[in-house]
């Protein structure tokens, strides 16, 4: 995962010293990699597997805040506790850090400072974007979003595969889109009926990729 994560940005010596700052960990398919609002300290690298990010709101209730892939970094805010908790959707591996150590060696590598830097402004357009999706799109532009934004954040992985996984459930994604899961359900079923996409048994498959993406940048 070294060319797709803020990693890349070290030589080998460097990343050598970084793998040395590390223990790889493993969890079960809803497994917690850690809960809402407890210390944070520690950093995790996903190598494998997928997870769901998650807030518990006052009433009990969940918001699916998003997902992580191979390559994503979780633990990277300043905060003193989680803002958030981690499930694995899948078997999931990590490289897991101890925070301070972390943030030691990164002041010790700038480049690896940038490149952690573009990635929180990447994530922060993403949450930016997510706010729009919410308010301004109608339940199909919003799952035709997300499949084409998590299409892009695979490709990097599956060399552009017109395949894209959902190891998380429609209730997850109708949590994180502000939908019902019927409604989810009914605009998955329309775009396959439209033969915009087939539902494959890990995911979809997206066969009019110009018409999904174009829908999307509207």
């Amino acid at each position: 995962m070294r060319p797709y994560s803020a990693c890349g940005a070290l030589e080998h010596d460097e990343l050598a010293k970084l793998e040395a700052l590390s223990r790889s960990n493993c969890y079960a398919q809803r497994q917690q990699l850690f809960a809402q609002d407890e210390d944070a300290h520690s950093v995790y690298n996903i190598t494998s597997g997928s997870v769901r990010l998650y807030r518990l709101l006052p009433d009990g209730r969940r918001q699916v805040v998003g997902f992580a892939i191979p390559g994503d970094f979780l633990g990277l805010s300043l905060a003193e506790r989680t803002v958030y908790g981690a499930e694995a959707l899948t078997s999931v591996t990590v490289c897991r850090f101890d925070r301070e150590q972390f943030s030691s060696f990164v002041d010790e590598h700038p480049q690896l400072l940038r490149r952690l830097y573009d990635l929180a402004n990447h994530e922060l357009s993403l949450a930016q974007e997510q706010m729009v999706l919410i308010g301004r799109r109608t339940a199909e532009e919003r799952v035709i979003c997300f499949l084409v934004g998590l299409r892009k954040r695979w490709s990097h992985i599956n060399n552009n595969s017109v395949t894209v996984p959902l190891p998380m459930t429609r209730q997850d994604i109708a949590d994180f889109l502000g939908l019902t899961i019927e409604t989810v359900s009914r605009a998955i079923s329309k775009l396959a009926r439209e033969r915009a996409l087939l539902v494959v048994p890990d995911g979809v498959r997206l066969l009019d990729v110009a018409r999904l993406e174009a829908v999307a940048a509207g």
